[in-house]
């Protein structure tokens, strides 16, 4: 019995090692496209359109001169994914967000879920820390502009090709006039065969 069950191990090895997976690390600027499905890469390419485009344009000079040099204060709102596909715009929102902090050319503040949290901690604080240490509700930096957007997709398919065609488009607008300021698209197109 013993010899049976280590005959048929020694048989089993080949083929436990043939199905084994093969993992390489490499770099995330590396362009790699397995499915023809929006990636990494696709992400990264809106990002910086859209960071380099969004801090280059006149809304950004015209507020300052308007404002007597006081850096804009920006919020993000809600990028809809209108696209065929499961897309989390939240890997290139946040690397548009990072320009913004890294830049220091506008201001940023948080919203959504993650503003609720935060005055969920100051409501918390007001009945558990300390006087001195205590933060006040009424002291957030309100914002000048909203960032918002979607993710729109055209899939073009005969046969054993496909075409496949996203379009980012961000608006900036003046939350007091809503007012549309500034307008940015990126887009990216795919061949893809099988």
């Amino acid at each position: 019995m013993k010899k049976g069950l280590l005959y048929a191990s020694f048989l089993a090895l080949p083929f436990i090692f043939s199905c084994a997976r093969n993992v390489t690390r490499v770099s995330p600027d590396e362009q790699i496209d397995i499915s023809g499905r929006w990636n990494n890469t696709d992400s990264r390419l809106v990002s910086e359109q859209i960071t380099s485009d969004i801090l280059t344009a006149s809304w950004l000079g015209n507020h300052l001169q308007s404002k007597s040099g006081q850096k804009p204060v920006v919020i993000v709102g809600l990028v809809d994914n209108k696209s065929h596909e499961h897309i989390d715009a939240e890997t290139f929102v946040k690397d548009v967000e990072q320009s913004f902090v890294k830049t220091e050319k506008v201001r940023l503040v948080q919203g959504g879920k993650k503003r609720e949290e935060l005055r969920g901690e100051r409501a918390d604080q007001q009945t558990n820390a300390s006087q001195s240490t205590m933060k006040k509700f009424g002291l957030e930096n309100g914002a000048d502009y909203i960032l918002q957007g979607s993710i729109n997709s055209i899939v073009d398919a005969h046969k054993k090709k496909k075409e496949v065609y996203y379009q980012v488009n961000l608006e900036l607008t003046n939350l007091e006039t809503n007012e549309v300021v500034w307008i940015g698209e990126k887009k990216i197109a795919k061949m893809v065969k099988n």
